[in-house]
């Protein structure tokens, strides 16, 4: 389908798309037109990587503001809502305006009322249909990127919900989702009463294999001689294989120290290939990355870049991760190794993806775990840039021919898992589900269960009864927590049922109802929780320890005490650590607030060390301990140095909040203690 075909769009968009270099759509794209996208029709596009998704969504969103509607762009991540208002502000100049929201959940942000295209995270969207932001009801258009993330245990129900309400809101909305190629893509398009666009087209060819001895076996039947010299890694004589054909490589990784020792030994590689324009310009962008943050993790990013390689995981800061995105995307970066964050959707593909590591450890296995296919196969998805690369490359590495045909069979010849929805966890559901009686969604127990009806896990269940069997244990705890009232008779205190933190009470002790539909009402503390944005356990967890201290807390208490929510990643405690933070404890168990549990209850005890680890941390951090001690002091990068401090000081102002929704005498303590941060 040729460009000038298209009608419904505003006017100049057809000049903007032909000056952007497109004259014809992908067949993706052109099949997604006739399903009705320009049309305000729903959709589904279940494609690989590169093959055309974000014009699908520009298509949709244009003509729905072209009929007089405002279009929202749903996102995983912020680093992607960055790059995607860089995209759509070029609307600009045919009239289109565009805005973005990420953080501040306890901001309705008024000022998007007025903007055509808005992009904002799933957490954001959530946050403002909580808050009653207004403007939601004036969208006509909502796009869903990366929908396939449903299935991420921690994200996922975020963004399930979050689809179901914003249709409750505008049943007549039209709503496309951008997924990865999926086992199941007909699912979610039934749950979304959309249409269905599903293949697997790239507009480069994409050739798999697999790397063995020193031959590369391609999924074609070809093979490509890749020598390993001597006591040479296999990706190191990838990487400079590739680069003899002036192409780009990205090595995914299982760890940041494996992501940061890859890029140490690859650079030895790409600083071979390096012209002295490029050697210049990249120990420019090394001062650049010292300039940002003085530590380890710096100094050794700073020392790969200089060299052409550069590692890329969650401990960097945004502008570290900016840069290293940038410069690869611009070609003066040969390498990238990376842990698997980098395969969420930020666009940085290369001409060849190595995914060395196919295994990681999960706790649940007990030990190391294959990668799920759809995740190796996102990553596989990075290989070819269109108009850059004349095919791509993705290879898997094996150290045996027995190796060699588990990968074929494992990841090269299989279908990805279908998506399934992981809202039914009783953590997911406890913040659901006091928002959605906050928020007015559900007044009784049965407009409850009609609105949870109509999410994917209902959907998608086999399971009589388990959906109505974890929510009346959910009702229970926010009523045991004075989050809720039900039928007007609400407990009198937070700690009526709960233990010291707040865990659930058994559905039999506290759900039990004689099948009368029960009104359900949020208490003016459970409307504080949902506007703050804490999961309600979170909330519990603060009250609790407000409540149980005797005397003034001490920041160290405080600190500690938000360390404890599950809202807060804390610090895991490295080997020998326990004692360590064991004798800390006992230093100073007396500034702690709450119920400490026994040494000899091993993990929750573990658990209360790593909240005293994290809250340890953060009292360096307030007594302006140099960041470059502290990063190598708690061994962590800038990147989760800053994240532990925004986290902090997000629950410490939503912990000011709650002491003076229950008239604690410590919202000054708790206030300081934030202003300390």
């Amino acid at each position: 389908m040729n460009i000038e075909e298209l009608s419904g769009l505003p006017a100049g968009a057809v000049d903007h798309f032909r000056h952007e270099g497109i004259e014809e759509l992908y067949p993706p794209q052109a099949e997604a037109v006739e399903a009705g996208a320009t049309d305000g029709e729903s959709l589904v596009a279940a494609v690989p990587t590169a093959s055309g998704k974000t014009m699908i969504a520009a298509l949709s969103m244009l003509s729905a503001v072209e009929r007089g509607g405002k279009a929202l762009y749903i996102v995983p991540l912020r680093a992607l809502a960055s790059e995607k208002k860089e995209e759509f502000e070029a609307y600009e100049r045919f009239g289109v305006t565009t805005g973005v929201t990420t953080g501040n959940y306890e901001s309705t942000s008024d000022w998007l009322a007025t903007k055509d295209i808005i992009v904002a995270t799933s957490e954001k969207v959530d946050s403002l249909v909580r808050n009653g932001a207004d403007w939601l009801s004036d969208l006509t258009c909502v796009v869903s990127d990366e929908v396939h993330l449903i299935d991420d245990r921690n994200r996922g129900p975020t963004l399930e919900v979050t689809l179901a309400k914003l249709r409750k809101l505008n049943p007549r909305m039209q709503v496309v989702a951008l997924s990865a190629t999926v086992g199941n893509a007909d699912e979610i398009a039934d749950w979304l009463d959309a249409a269905l666009v599903d293949t697997d087209w790239r507009p480069i060819d994409l050739q798999m294999g697999v790397h063995y001895g020193n031959a590369l076996n391609f999924d074609d039947g070809s093979t490509r001689e890749v020598p390993v010299e001597g006591s040479e890694k296999q990706e190191a004589a990838l990487v400079r294989d590739i680069l003899q054909e002036d192409g780009s490589s990205l090595v995914f990784v299982n760890s940041r120290r494996n992501a940061e020792a890859a890029a140490r030994r690859l650079g030895g590689v790409s600083r071979n290939e390096l012209t002295a324009e490029e050697q210049t310009e990249l120990a420019e962008l090394a001062d650049d990355i010292r300039d940002d943050s003085d530590t380890e993790t710096s100094k050794d990013l700073a020392e790969a870049v200089e060299r052409g390689s550069a590692f890329h995981h969650a401990g960097l800061s945004s502008t570290q991760r900016s840069i290293v995105e940038d410069a690869f995307r611009d070609r003066l970066l040969k390498v990238i190794s990376a842990t698997p964050t980098l395969a969420a959707g930020v666009n940085t593909p290369a001409r060849r993806v190595i995914v060395r590591d196919w295994r990681r450890f999960d706790p649940s296995a007990g030990g190391m775990a294959p990668l799920d296919v759809l995740e190796v196969h996102q990553m596989m998805g990075r290989a070819g840039r269109p108009g850059l690369d004349p095919y791509g490359e993705a290879v898997l590495l094996a150290k045996s021919h027995e190796e060699s045909e588990e990968l074929f069979d494992r990841y090269i010849w299989a279908d990805p898992e279908p998506v399934r929805s992981k809202l039914a966890a009783e953590p997911a559901l406890r913040t659901h589900v006091l928002a959605t009686i906050a928020s007015g969604f559900a007044r009784t127990r049965s407009g409850l269960l009609e609105f949870l009806e109509a999410t994917l896990y209902a959907s998608q269940s086999t399971e009589a009864g388990r959906l109505e069997t974890v929510t009346d244990t959910v009702l229970a705890y926010l009523e045991s927590n004075d989050f809720i009232e039900r039928d007007g008779g609400g407990t009198s205190g937070g700690d009526d049922g709960d233990d010291a933190d707040g865990a659930f009470t058994s559905a039999a002790d506290l759900a039990e109802t004689d099948g009368r539909d029960e009104s359900l009402e949020a208490t003016s503390l459970g409307h504080t929780v949902s506007r703050l944005y804490l999961d309600p356990m979170s909330a519990a967890t603060i009250v609790h320890g407000l409540e149980r201290a005797g005397e003034r807390p001490t920041a160290l208490g405080l600190y500690q005490l938000v360390s404890r929510t599950p809202d807060m990643y804390e610090l895991y405690l490295r080997s020998g650590e326990d004692e360590k933070f064991g004798e800390l404890y006992y230093e100073r168990e007396a500034e702690l607030l709450g119920d400490a549990p026994s040494e000899f209850e091993e993990e929750r005890f573990e658990d209360w060390l790593s909240a005293l680890k994290t809250g340890k941390l953060l009292e360096d951090w307030a007594a302006e301990t140099d960041e470059e001690q502290l990063t190598d002091r708690y061994k962590i990068g800038p990147g989760d140095l800053r994240g532990k401090v925004d986290t902090a000081e997000w629950l410490l102002g939503a912990a000011e909040s709650l002491a003076a929704e229950i008239d604690s005498e410590w919202t000054v303590a708790v206030r300081e203690a934030r202003a300390r941060v």
